[in-house]
């Protein structure tokens, strides 16, 4: 869990001020996803440094406020924190994790530096809402959160996720924090997955050519789990919480009242949950 020196008390950090209209927008889409934007090496002779990749991702609610789901057997921690970070799900040998390390302030230049938590590379979630005519942007970097989280304080990955995040995670209930942890709520975040979803955690390694055979009996195309502690499927599954820095709310629901909305975080300051906030035109 956070130390008392990195987790404000909600007392003194109030809540930020597009959250509670963001999650009403995203109540209104029949799936919350959203284009995720994250920047990869160029290919070799390319006449830049790097290039973006982008692809569709689901929101999984904010990191310490995992949405309800009756058919979720994981324990779940006290609720204990909020935060404003968005979340999403994914495999760790996506190419997108590799990216979040690579890109990340260590500078991952190993597949193996790659496999635990850490990462913290730039990243740009965009969300259209078509029923309130609305386009939000989060930017922020992304941290990556693996089976490591409670087992390797000795981790800089480990340090620095806990760190970086703990930095935005409110504290509701100070006495509870000793029945908070990383891990409870990373096999939860599992849990609130459907079987099809933690079951493709133990599908063939992606971008591997259908032609070459895997033969890995721990390998299963469609596979459906219930089991919250599969060793396949877990050791596969991560959870990724972006830390924003900005949001944009663009409204185009009249356009004769079309604005812009941004909002900045800025640690100095306390007004507005510590973020500050402009009126653009779109």
């Amino acid at each position: 869990m956070p130390s008392l020196s990195t987790a404000p008390d909600a007392s003194v950090l109030p809540r930020a001020p597009w959250k509670s209209l963001f999650n009403q927008h995203i109540s209104k889409m029949e799936s919350p996803e959203f284009v995720l934007g994250t920047v990869a090496a160029a290919p070799q002779g390319s006449t830049v440094p790097y290039v973006p990749r982008v692809r569709y991702c689901i929101f999984r609610g904010f990191w310490t406020e995992l949405p309800e789901n009756k058919h979720n057997d994981a324990e779940r921690n006290p609720k204990v924190y909020e935060s404003d970070c968005p979340t999403f799900t994914t495999d760790v040998r996506m190419e997108k994790v590799g990216q979040l390390f690579v890109t990340g302030a260590g500078h991952a230049e190993k597949d193996e530096q790659t496999q635990g938590s850490g990462g913290g590379g730039p990243v740009e979630a965009v969300y259209w809402v078509k029923k309130t005519g609305t386009q939000w942007r989060i930017k922020g970097k992304a941290y990556v959160v693996g089976n490591d989280i409670d087992e390797n304080e000795s981790s800089s990955g480990v340090r620095t996720v806990k760190s970086e995040v703990g930095k935005r995670m409110r504290v509701l209930e100070p006495v509870k924090e000793k029945d908070w942890s990383w891990s409870k709520e990373l096999t939860a975040s599992f849990g609130n997955q459907s079987p099809g979803i933690k079951g493709s955690f133990k599908a063939p390694p992606p971008g591997r050519p259908t032609t070459e055979p895997h033969n890995d009996k721990n390998f299963e195309l469609g596979a459906k789990v219930n089991d919250l502690h599969d060793e396949v499927a877990r050791k596969n599954f991560r959870l990724v919480i972006i830390v924003p820095e900005s949001v944009e709310r663009t409204d185009l629901s009249d356009p004769d009242k079309a604005r812009r909305y941004l909002y900045t975080y800025d640690e100095t300051t306390r007004a507005n949950g510590g973020w500050r906030i402009q009126e653009l035109w779109p």
